[in-house]
């Protein structure tokens, strides 16, 4: 099925031939992201100047500045990290059962977190910090299956890659700004971290109010032409190897549902009561739904209506257990079971930083730059390998990945202390980065209908989490019964073992499954 393009004051007369149709015109581009898609990025990109000026911090004014051991330091990385599993399906779930309510409990999420920076000017000891960042990312665990679910809602499978990567890249740009900024105040001012923890939060409600102002809610959020004076025109053209497509104009009035079979298109048209008509067309051709308006004229075919069924009930809001069904999808329960596999062998961030500040003798006032790169390199890399990954296979993109990752762990453990150390492993860690955050959600998107897109995504965001918080657990504790390089070591031949399994099982086809858009 060809997405023609679809513009708000399009002539009918400019209707697409059924040939024309079929391609795309010389010399046209298509629309990369969609402006839900561009908010969000920029709701994020504020969000991660605040977050990112603390963690770029956190690590060294926890360890160098209250003395924490690798093992209390890895309780609170985790719970850094991990701590948003716990409510993360319950914001899916959450967001699924409205349509409206993606936004709101993302901004939710978004509120909760930045009302966490201010506390940790008051936290000095292990119980109270350990609170203070269980609620920011229980703040964090809300916000991101829902987030993400706008997203994907509003881009089609085939840029869905693309999407993903555009908004990790404006993310991104956040996470490369916050900690320059965190640096700045620490050479600036005396009680740096106060400062730090000050600023963060005057940003973070920044980002909230952008979020309130610029990003329409879950439904309105999908791929849609503009509507138009008289109403909203959706052209699509029927071709034997496509199925389904699913369509609601730009004000959420009309969902247009198109499916082919033997020859005819049978066309359900919802409205918000969750009443139903059934209209059968001839098939031959491109046609026309609209919501509002006059008929377009001057088709090559004429229509044949079938009597319209009496009305059905809308469908049932989503369960819980309707979510935790999606498991028993072979392709979700794949990548699910994958990415929580390769999360126990994925060191944090936080602990690879303090193992180059370690290796290298990084001043402590320079610490804070050391995100700066990896942050660098996912921006570079992000939206390439989320085109490459839409071109050559998501599944291939994200072991990709890991390999750079596995790669960073080799050098970390050689001998080499050259200058381009530093560079080669950021450049790798973020790398990674680039090649797995958003290209895994991309490849679970297409395996949940859209109707639960929250929370299959959430499903496997929450296993990645809790698998990246067991591993922060056991890579303190063996740092600090081993030493770094013996857990190190160990995380690398882990990670290489779960890459081959990954590898082996392949969870991800090359397409959607059908009905999936």
């Amino acid at each position: 099925m060809y997405l023609a393009d679809s513009r708000a004051g399009t002539p009918e007369s400019a209707a697409p031939s059924a040939e024309s149709a079929a391609r795309p015109r010389a010399g046209r581009r298509l629309t990369a992201v969609g402006p839900t898609v561009l908010a969000l990025g920029t709701v994020s990109l504020i969000t991660d100047v605040s977050s990112e000026m603390v963690t770029a911090v956190l690590p060294l004014y926890l360890v160098a500045g209250l003395g924490l051991s690798p093992l209390g330091f890895g309780l609170l990385d985790g719970i850094y990290n991990g701590f948003s599993a716990l409510v993360r399906l319950a914001g899916g779930h959450l967001a699924d059962r409205g349509g409206g309510r993606h936004k709101w409990v993302a901004g939710a999420g978004y509120a909760l977190s930045a009302l966490c920076k201010p506390l940790l000017l008051v936290a000095q000891t292990l119980p109270p910090i350990g609170l203070v960042l269980a609620a920011d990312r229980t703040g964090k665990g809300l916000r991101t299956a829902p987030r993400d679910a706008l997203i994907s809602l509003s881009s089609t499978p085939e840029t869905r890659g693309r999407a993903f990567g555009v908004h990790r890249a404006m993310d991104t740009a956040g996470a490369l700004l916050g900690p320059l900024v965190a640096f700045l105040i620490l050479r600036a001012t005396v009680d740096g971290y106060d400062a730090v923890f000050t600023v963060s939060f005057c940003v973070a409600v920044v980002g909230v109010l952008v979020l309130v102002l610029f990003v329409p809610g879950g439904p309105a959020a999908r791929p849609a032409s503009a509507a138009g004076a008289a109403g909203t025109r959706f052209e699509r053209a029927l071709t034997a190897d496509t199925t389904t497509v699913e369509v609601r104009d730009a004000a959420d009035t009309t969902t247009v549902e198109v499916r082919k079979a033997a020859g005819t298109a049978t066309v359900d048209i919802r409205d918000p009561t969750g009443t139903t008509t059934v209209d059968r067309r001839d098939a031959r051709g491109p046609r026309s739904a609209e919501s509002g308006g006059s008929p377009e004229s001057g088709r090559a075919a004429e229509d044949t209506r079938a009597p319209a069924v009496p009305a059905v009930p809308a469908a049932p809001r989503p369960t819980l257990r309707a979510a935790l069904a999606l498991l028993r999808r072979p392709e979700l329960r794949g990548i699910a079971l994958c990415a929580l596999l390769l999360g126990l062998a994925t060191v944090s961030d936080s602990f690879v930083f303090l193992l180059l500040q370690r290796r290298l003798g990084v001043p402590d006032r320079w610490f804070a730059l050391l995100p700066v790169g990896t942050a660098a390199a996912f921006l570079l890399l992000a939206v390439p390998l989320g085109r490459l990954a839409d071109r050559a296979g998501r599944w291939r993109v994200f072991l990709a990945g890991h390999g750079a990752l596995l790669l960073a762990y080799g050098l970390l453990l050689t001998s080499w202390h050259g200058t381009a150390l530093p560079f080669a492993v950021l450049f790798l860690h973020g790398g990674f980065y680039a090649a797995t955050d958003g290209v895994l959600m991309a490849a679970a998107s297409d395996s949940v209908p859209g109707e639960l897109r929250s929370s299959g995504l959430a499903l496997v965001q929450t296993g990645q989490a809790l698998a990246r918080f067991v591993c922060s657990l056991a890579f303190g504790a063996a740092w600090t019964a081993w030493g770094d390089r013996t857990a190190l070591t160990a995380s690398a031949v882990a990670l290489a073992l779960c890459a081959l399994f990954s590898t082996i099982l392949r969870p991800v086809r090359r397409t959607p499954p059908e009905g999936l858009v």
